[in-house]
């Protein structure tokens, strides 16, 4: 089997560039569904009749749905309002998934830069809610629910646990999605290159769709359970 990259065909884009460029064409699929899913959905009473049959439309009720429901359960319903920010980052983390899938395609997700991103997004985003939710008192969770004299003596031991454990978050995010991805799209890679194009390798591409969508929710909830951790008001 021989193998391309469709970024050789486009000039002035490097090797190093590859990432971005795939970025950019995942970020313009976003584009192109959203006014696509917006022109489906229609005005009026059509806009609140739920669709009938498969259809774009269908599709995003269904997702969106679905993110509502787990946002609710992780978040409670307060979370709803981080329904368009949760289903932003879900969409972008699969579209740039699936996208390597496709033959001679790199996806973003391939590299460490781009997954460190999106988790240095999550950990900017529950960090500014917590402080927009709470004030400064919002610095309260990184030394426990102590006072007194147990506030002086374990204070500072839960203070660094704390900051230690907020600090990894965006780069073990970060990891996890970047070593999943590149090891299925590594495995994708070797059966066909051992089994040929479909039908011989169709389960594997099953596989392979199922763990860019699971690696998509992974990264998805563990947004939700950061952004809830920081707006609660339990600590």
């Amino acid at each position: 089997m021989v193998h391309f990259n469709w970024t050789q065909m486009v000039p002035g884009v490097g090797h190093d560039m590859i990432p971005v460029a795939s970025a950019a064409v995942a970020g313009s699929i976003m584009i192109m569904t959203a006014f696509a899913a917006k022109l489906a959905l229609g005005k009026g009473e059509s806009a609140i009749i739920p669709a009938d049959k498969f259809s774009i439309k269908g599709f995003f009720e269904a997702f969106l749905e679905g993110i509502v429901g787990l946002s609710d359960m992780v978040v409670g319903e307060e979370g709803r309002k981080f329904t368009p920010i949760f289903a932003s980052v879900f969409f972008y983390i699969w579209i740039n998934n699936l996208l390597g899938l496709i033959p001679g395609m790199t996806p973003a997700t391939d590299n460490l830069n781009t997954t460190l991103a999106v988790g240095l997004f999550s950990f900017l985003l529950y960090n500014f809610y917590g402080f927009r939710e709470h004030g400064i008192s919002y610095l309260k969770q990184f030394v426990g629910p102590f006072s007194g004299v147990l506030l002086l003596v374990i204070g500072p031991l839960m203070l660094c646990i704390e900051l230690i454990s907020h600090a990894v978050r965006p780069l073990s995010l970060a990891l996890r999605l970047f070593g999943n991805m590149t090891g299925d799209h590594a495995v994708l890679s070797v059966f066909i290159d051992l089994l040929g194009w479909i039908p011989f390798s169709f389960p594997f591409y099953l596989l392979g769709m199922f763990v860019c969508t699971v690696q998509a929710f992974v990264f998805t909830l563990l947004t939700m359970i950061y952004v809830s951790m920081a707006i609660s008001h339990d600590h």
